[in-house]
């Protein structure tokens, strides 16, 4: 309890030796929970912790540290597995598009998307983390660097990276 009262007060030491203390025991919770590949899990236990950092002030003793941990990561995991299901229904909609139009222009179509999939998907985690935050979910700048830790001018020169590398991607490798 020391620890989160700690990481309220903006101790990265404290953050550091709770997630040493806990992190094991949140990945197979969410592993449990959400039966995905383990970079999948990374990402999620990577957030709680994130979340952890912005819930510290309003930490109350009337649950044990890991417990309340566990309530975080679910609903981390609940906002990751909602946005699955819109993504899965937002391809399967490019999907029913792309079978309509012509053949060659669907799979085109469905070509640069899979390209762009993997140009984000191949980017450094850092950068990919703020691309997906920035500029697919327009998380403000201001938000993202709170979120990530980072000060505003890190988010735009990743964000400004990762465009420059998507594009560079999607140009075949030209510049």
């Amino acid at each position: 309890e020391a620890l989160i009262v700690a990481i309220g007060d903006g101790d990265r030491v404290a953050l550091s030796e709770l997630y040493d203390r806990f992190h094991r025991d949140v990945y197979r919770f969410l592993g449990r929970f959400v039966g995905r590949n383990a970079r999948d899990v990374d990402d999620l236990v990577q957030q709680t912790f994130i979340e952890v950092t912005r819930a510290a002030a309003r930490f109350r003793s009337d649950s044990q540290v890991k417990t309340w941990m566990f309530g975080i990561a679910a609903n981390v995991a609940r906002h990751w597995l909602r946005d699955e299901v819109r993504r899965r229904k937002l391809l399967g909609a490019a999907a029913e598009v792309a079978a309509v139009e012509a053949t060659s222009h669907a799979s085109t179509q469905h070509e640069r998307s899979a390209q762009l999939q993997r140009a984000i998907a191949a980017l450094p985690h850092d950068l990919r983390v703020t691309f997906v935050m920035c500029a697919i979910e327009e998380v403000s700048g201001a938000d993202a660097a709170v979120a990530l830790g980072v000060p505003v001018g890190t988010v735009w020169r990743r964000l400004h990276e990762a465009r420059n590398v998507i594009t560079t991607a999607l140009r075949g490798g030209k510049s």
